[in-house]
């Protein structure tokens, strides 16, 4: 029987991505996305909501980029696959599992309110900004950067 496992999702950080060095000597990160559904209620007319939270790790490259460039609040498209991770509890010895998704490919979404509130102006340039539409893909998955001229469409 054929399988396919593949995720798409959209959100914000709830937190600073953690970072960590795996025993390989690779860079992990955990992030986890906040992800808000609104709709209005057909009986009262109100506008309801609400947030599904996912946990995200990432590797390599995509850790490296996660911790340059996103922090608590900021919004990320996470391009991946379901990850069911076990393990037994250290005190009780019962076994534990967690659905995470873990990244093949992460960019940046949207634009991000300003500090005061106001709407986001047009981006400017900084000497330490990734390129326009810069993401990160798993080892596998080709370059950190991707520019927008370099595609053949």
């Amino acid at each position: 029987m054929a399988s396919f496992n593949k995720v798409i999702l959209a959100g914000n950080l709830t937190r600073d991505p953690d970072i960590r060095q795996a025993g390989s000597g690779l860079k992990v990160a955990e992030v986890r996305l906040a992800i808000s559904e609104r709709w209005s209620d057909k009986t009262t007319g109100q506008t309801k909501e609400t947030t599904c939270f996912v946990d995200v790790v990432a590797w390599d490259r995509q850790a490296e980029f996660c911790q340059q460039y996103f922090a608590k609040g900021k919004p990320m498209l996470v391009e991946g696959r379901l990850q069911m991770d076990e393990w037994a509890d250290k005190q009780t010895g019962e076994k534990r599992t967690k659905l995470r998704v873990r990244a093949d490919r992460i960019q940046f979404w949207g634009s991000a309110p300003r500090q005061d509130g106001a709407p986001a102006a047009a981006p400017q340039a900084a000497a330490d900004a990734p390129p326009a539409g810069a993401v990160a893909e798993d080892a596998g998955g080709g370059d950190l950067a991707h520019d927008d001229e370099q595609l053949p469409f």
